[in-house]
C-alpha cells in the first residue's frame, strides 16, 4: 500500500519561506512523477510544481520563488521563498505510477497572512 505523509506546513508573514516534505512508504521505485498541488478555498485544486527523471514544470505564478526537489527515493521537497498571501492554501503532495494510478497525501495547510 503506498502512502504519501506531508509536513512542514504553517503559518508564515509575507516574504517569509517554508519548506514542505513529502514522504512515501511502500512501492517506492516505481514512481514516475512526484509533485505537489495546493487548493485555497473556493478554488479548484492547481499544480504547483512538479518533478520527473528529466524534468520540473512550475505554476507560472510560483515560478522562480519556488524550488521542487526529489531528495531521494522516499522523499519530494518543495522550498517556498517570498511568498504572498495568495499562496495560502492547502497543499497536497502526489506521486504518479506507471500505470497511471496518482496517489495523494492528506495535504497541509500554509498561511501567508500579516
Amino acid at each position: 500500500q503506498v502512502q504519501l505523509v506531508e509536513s512542514g506546513g504553517g503559518s508564515v508573514q509575507p516574504g517569509g519561506s517554508l519548506r514542505l516534505s513529502c514522504v512515501v512508504s511502500g512501492d517506492i521505485f516505481r514512481i514516475v512523477r512526484m509533485g505537489w498541488f495546493r487548493q485555497a478555498p473556493g478554488k479548484e485544486r492547481e499544480l504547483v510544481a512538479d518533478i520527473g527523471s528529466s524534468s520540473t514544470n512550475y505554476a507560472d505564478s510560483v515560478e522562480g520563488r519556488f524550488t521542487v526537489s526529489r531528495d531521494n527515493a522516499r522523499r519530494v521537497s518543495l522550498q517556498m521563498n517570498s511568498l504572498k498571501s495568495e499562496d495560502t492554501a492547502v497543499y497536497y503532495c502526489y506521486g504518479d505510477y506507471p500505470s497511471g494510478r496518482r496517489y495523494w497525501g492528506q495535504g497541509t495547510q500554509v498561511t501567508v497572512s500579516s
